[in-house]
C-alpha cells in the first residue's frame, strides 16, 4: 500500500536527520544494502559521508544515516517513495529505496547525471 510504503520512508528519514539510531535501526531490514552510483560515491568521498562502495547491515547503514539527510526532500522516485537532494537549484542525488516486509531493504544513492535526467521525480509535500 502507497500511504503505508510513503509512512515508512518518512520513518527513516525522520529518525536520520534526528540522529535516533534505534528508530534508524527499527526500519532497516537487518540485510540492507546502501549502494552509491560512482557520482555519488565520489561526492561522498569528498565530504567524508560515505567511505565504503557498498554498505551491508542495518547497523552500518544506521551508522551512515544517523544525524544525515538534512536537506533530503521527500520525492516520489518513478512512482516509489523516497527522497532527493537539490542544491543550487539543481538535482544533485535521489534516494531510490527499496522497501521488502515494511522495512528499507536498499537505498540507491543516484547522482551520475544521466541517470538521473531519465528518472521520473514528483516532489512531495
Amino acid at each position: 500500500d502507497a500511504a503505508r510504503e510513503r509512512e515508512i520512508v518518512e520513518a527513516f528519514f525522520r529518525a536520520s536527520r534526528a540522529g535516533d539510531f534505534q528508530a534508524l535501526l527499527a526500519v532497516l531490514d537487518p540485510d540492507v544494502v546502501l549502494r552509491p552510483d560512482a557520482e555519488a560515491l565520489r561526492m561522498g568521498v569528498r565530504t567524508g559521508w560515505l567511505t565504503q562502495p557498498i554498505l551491508r547491515g542495518a547497523k552500518a547503514v544506521a551508522e551512515q544515516f544517523s544525524g544525515q539527510a538534512k536537506a533530503a526532500q521527500p520525492a516520489l522516485i518513478d512512482g516509489v517513495p523516497g527522497a532527493v537532494w537539490v542544491a543550487g537549484g539543481k538535482l544533485r542525488v535521489a534516494f531510490a529505496i527499496t522497501l521488502s516486509g515494511g522495512k528499507v531493504a536498499a537505498i540507491d544513492l543516484i547522482a551520475d547525471r544521466e541517470r538521473l535526467s531519465h528518472m521520473r521525480i514528483e516532489m512531495l509535500p
